[in-house]
């Protein structure tokens, strides 16, 4: 095993784990945004089903999530080359990650505070060790 193989390992490992959370938190905000009321879970927990704005709110919050989980996989190598602006906007998930956090745990919500609290904390800190990967990844 080479010295870039065993760097890339672990961002890889990351950028995957992160990518699957990520994905997972973007179809629960689908899940939102279609009217399944899991509301107790998200948004504060103010609603069993939410309203139409906030409906709005986690169509745009899947989206986003989406975009993110793409970008950390870019980022590892997955596919496509890794630019400036990609570890850019991968460093951005970091803090972007760990407020969410603070929402979360801020949240009235116990569901947010237990679980989607402790998750945004495990994403960023996953996106940091994709973020400080130095290596260029192989396309395999």
């Amino acid at each position: 095993m080479t010295e870039t193989d065993m760097t890339e390992t672990p961002t890889r490992t990351a950028a995957g784990i992160a990518a699957i959370g990520l994905a997972g938190t973007a179809l629960f905000q689908v899940a939102l945004a279609s009217g399944v009321p899991w509301g107790a879970a998200a948004w504060g927990g103010l609603y069993e089903q939410l309203p139409p704005q906030l409906r709005v709110s986690s169509a745009i919050s899947a989206v986003v999530l989406v975009a993110a989980a793409a970008l950390v996989l870019r980022r590892a190598g997955f596919w496509g080359t890794t630019s400036t602006p990609v570890r850019v906007l991968t460093w951005l998930l970091v803090p972007l990650l760990a407020l969410s956090a603070l929402g979360n745990f801020a949240s009235a919500s116990r569901w947010e505070n237990l679980l989607l609290g402790p998750l945004a904390v495990v994403l960023s800190v996953l996106c940091v060790v994709v973020a400080r990967s130095r290596t260029s990844p192989r396309h395999d």
